[in-house]
Parts: C-alpha cells; sequence; structure tokens
C-alpha cells in the first residue's frame, strides 16, 4: 500500500505539471478550458470560475485538461473559444506546452539537488581505470588486466565508469568495439557484453570488471560481530590496510571479494599495514551468505568505504549541472527509443506502473531526499520525451498533424483522423497491456533464487 500511495503522488506531480502546461498557454491563446482536473474519472468537488471547472477527481493519478471542441467527432462551430478554430501555431504551443513544463520540472529538481546536497562516488566521473579482471568472463578474454585503462567502449573515447554502465546497458548481448591500454601500449579489440539474466541482473561484474574506486588500499572499518570469522581469528585489527594479497595489490572490497571467488577458497597471503609495520598473514576464506541465496567467500571484515564526491553548487553552476544531467538523460532515452525499433534494446527492459512503482519504493528507502528527486527528475524527462513521440492521442501526434495540414494548407479529413485515433487507441492499450505483464513477470515471486 505504501508503495502504490508514494507512486502516486510521484507520478501524481509528473502529470499535474505536463496538464498544467497545457493549462497555462491555453488559457494564453485565449482558447476555453472546461475542465482542469487533479485525478481522473468522477467528481469529488472543486469550484467553477469563469468557463472553467476546477476539480478533485477519484482518482489521484494526475489530472487532465479538457479544451473545447479538442475531442474527435465534437461539434464545431465558429465559437473563437473552440482550440480547432485557433492558428495551427498556437495548437502546436498548446501541446508542445505539456513535455515542455515536464523537462523545466526536471531542471528545477536537479538544479536543487546540486543546490543542497548531491552525493557522487567520486569513481563514476573519472577515467575508467580497472582494479581487478574476474577470471573467464568476457572482459578477461580480451586480455585486459587489473592497473589498465579503458580508452574506448563502444562508441565513446575515453569514457568514464559512468559512460561505460550506461553503453554496456545499451548492448546488452551484443559485440562492441573496446581498447584498453597496457603498460602505455594501446589495445584495439572487440568485447561481448553477455547478459544471460536481462537488464534487471546486469552488473559491470558481469563482464568482469571490477572499477579501480580508490587509489588508497582496502582498510579495516571493524571486525566487530565477525569475531568467528577468519580476519579476526588471523589477528587482523580496526585499521589495518591490506598492501597486497598473494602479490595483487586491489583497492577495494569489490576487487577482494572477485579474487577470492577465482581462488575459490584457497589460502591466501596478506601483506597487512598496520601503523606503518608490515605484517604477513596467512589465512583462508570460508564461504558466507550474501543475504540474495548466493554464497561467496569472505575473510570477515567490514571495510572503509570507497569516497564519496559532495557538490553543493552555487545557483548558476547548478543550472548549468542540471541541464548538463537533463541533456545526457534526454539523449539516453532518445538512443533507447531508437535502439528499440531496430532491435537492439529489448522491450522487455521497460518498466510500467509497477517497475516504476518499485524504484518510487526504493528511493524512498534511500537515506536522504536526494534519490527520489533525481528519479522524479528522471521520470520527469521520461513523460515529456513519451509525449513527443509522433503517435496520435500524444501531444507528438497531434504536432505531426498540425504540421501535416500546415504543408497541405488543409485539415485533414476529420473521419479519417477519428481512426487514426482509434486504431493508435487501441494499439496502446495493448502496448500497456504487455507492459504491465512485463512488469509482472519479473516480481521476485515469478523469478527463480539461485541454489
Amino acid at each position: 500500500m505504501s508503495t502504490v500511495i508514494q507512486l502516486a503522488i510521484v507520478l501524481g506531480i509528473m502529470v499535474l505539471v505536463h496538464e498544467l502546461g497545457h493549462f497555462i498557454v491555453a488559457k494564453l491563446c485565449r482558447v476555453r478550458v472546461e475542465v482542469f482536473s487533479i485525478g481522473f474519472g468522477t467528481r469529488l468537488f472543486g469550484f467553477k470560475r469563469g468557463d472553467t471547472d476546477y476539480r478533485l477527481s477519484l482518482l489521484p493519478l494526475g489530472g487532465y485538461v479538457k479544451m473545447s471542441g479538442e475531442m474527435p467527432g465534437e461539434e464545431k462551430s465558429d465559437d473563437p473559444g473552440e482550440l480547432e478554430n485557433h492558428p495551427r501555431w498556437q495548437r502546436v504551443l498548446i501541446a508542445l506546452a505539456g513535455p515542455v513544463f515536464n523537462f523545466l520540472l526536471a531542471i528545477a529538481l536537479m538544479t536543487g539537488v546540486y543546490m543542497v546536497h548531491n552525493e557522487v562516488q567520486a569513481y563514476l566521473n573519472g577515467p575508467a581505470h580497472v582494479d581487478y579482471v574476474s577470471l573467464n568472463t568476457p572482459a578477461a578474454h580480451t586480455g585486459i588486466q587489473g592497473g589498465d585503462t579503458i580508452v574506448h567502449y563502444d562508441t565513446v573515447e575515453n569514457p568514464t565508469w559512468d559512460q561505460v554502465a550506461i553503453r554496456s546497458l545499451l548492448n546488452l548481448n551484443q559485440t562492441i568495439s573496446f581498447s584498453y591500454v597496457h603498460d602505455g601500449q594501446r589495445t584495439n579489440t572487440k568485447l561481448f557484453v553477455e547478459a544471460k539474466g536481462g537488464a534487471e541482473d546486469f552488473a559491470l561484474d558481469n563482464l568482469g570488471f571490477i572499477p579501480l574506486r580508490q587509489d588508497s588500499p582496502i582498510e579495516v572499518s571493524s571486525l566487530e560481530g565477525e569475531e568467528n570469522l577468519p580476519a579476526a581469528r588471523a589477528g587482523m585489527k580496526p585499521g589495518d590496510q591490506l598492501e597486497s594479497i598473494d602479490g595483487l595489490h586491489l583497492h577495494s572490497v569489490y576487487s577482494l571479494h572477485a579474487y577470492l571467488q577465482d581462488t575459490a577458497g584457497k589460502p591466501v597471503s596478506l601483506v597487512v599495514n598496520r601503523h606503518g609495520d608490515t605484517l604477513p598473514i596467512h589465512l583462508t576464506p570460508v564461504l558466507g551468505d550474501a543475504g540474495d541465496g548466493t554464497k561467496y567467500f569472505q575473510l570477515g571484515f567490514l571495510p572503509v568505504q570507497p569516497p564519496v564526491k559532495v557538490q553543493r553548487l552555487p545557483f548558476g553552476k547548478a543550472m548549468v549541472a542540471s541541464w548538463q544531467f537533463n541533456k545526457k538523460s534526454s539523449l539516453l532515452i532518445v538512443e533507447v527509443v531508437k535502439r528499440m525499433f531496430t532491435r537492439q534494446v529489448s522491450v522487455r527492459s521497460l518498466s510500467g506502473p509497477i517497475g516504476i512503482g518499485q524504484q518510487v519504493h526504493q528511493a524512498m528507502e534511500m537515506q536522504g531526499w536526494t534519490p527520489i528527486v533525481g528519479l522524479m527528475a528522471y521520470i520527469s524527462i521520461n513523460l515529456g520525451i513519451l509525449n513527443l513521440l509522433p503517435i496520435p492521442i500524444l501531444d507528438g501526434g497531434m504536432i505531426l498533424f498540425l504540421i501535416i495540414e500546415s504543408i497541405i494548407r488543409r485539415d485533414v479529413n476529420q473521419q479519417l483522423k477519428e481512426r487514426v485515433y482509434q486504431v493508435a487507441f487501441v494499439c496502446i492499450i495493448i502496448f500497456a497491456a504487455f507492459i504491465i505483464f512485463n512488469d509482472i513477470t519479473k516480481l521476485s515471486i515469478f523469478t527463480k533464487v539461485k541454489p
């Protein structure tokens, strides 16, 4: 129930802002707005001012604006307040206003995030330095090793780890161009982006890449609750730094875990730095429970977390950062849509109300308010771009018809319009049903837990 309420609030705000855009521009163009509703369905209460009925309706998922003469099949007249009696350029502006308001909302939300408190893991926006490469993985087959740097990934030269992750998701189960630098020499090769479980279960770890998250060695933060595990039994203490393991210099617990899985629980030799003194420690990893039904080899200590970059930008710089974020997100969404039409990205990767609800709930559960605000910005961008697609019923479809009518200098036949709208409506309903079914099949009750 809490997830449903959270989803209703988030989507409600997104759709309400979208409809507010249509409403404001329609009023400025002197189009008569008959209804401005918060929510859908049965009218609960409201008030009428001028020609507009401002109402609160039963279903709280967003809202809608009803303009005079906008519905196909309505009897037309010479009333100057009807939408159809206004110049086409004004109708284009009214259709554009909804998506534009969604983009403006996303910019405003991310500007607030950058101004107040935005936490980013420092390594994500830096060069793609590799800390460790897991054995028998797609990455390992290319010859790349720990300490190397990825200098080309798919279409991106000198990518960041953030770009590597994004380009991977766009090329699941496909072969891409891939280059790395080892000991100053560049190697150009290919990489198969393997994703047996689809986008939901994909991580860079699946390819074998373990990013370099920090330059400093792994440091023990605590052994509390781990007293019976190998690290504590071998005498390790908080503050100890792992200079090397079996001669490898690893810099994060993620790399350490990956190496332990590759050694399959065999004894390992550590070199530990304790307040400037070097200590050799020999121990044997044990199997632990990851909490999701899987087992993994561990030493048994809590590490000091990698550094986090905290940004608090002044308004001007926050606006620029927000613009860059929204530009990058918009281009990514457009590319995903293109790749779905070329079958490079599966439609199954899309999320409907259930999937979005899960993401909203997870964001709400995270510490602070920045995760949910960031997610709201991303959803708002999605909503804006979705409505600009040239599909009848959507704003983009209306704009497409208006452009066609401007080119041929006459209105498209009304009966043809109605038939196109009817077919489009049925297609959208079928597509929505598919997306919802896809969401349901991703639920944990329908997925197998790994032994």
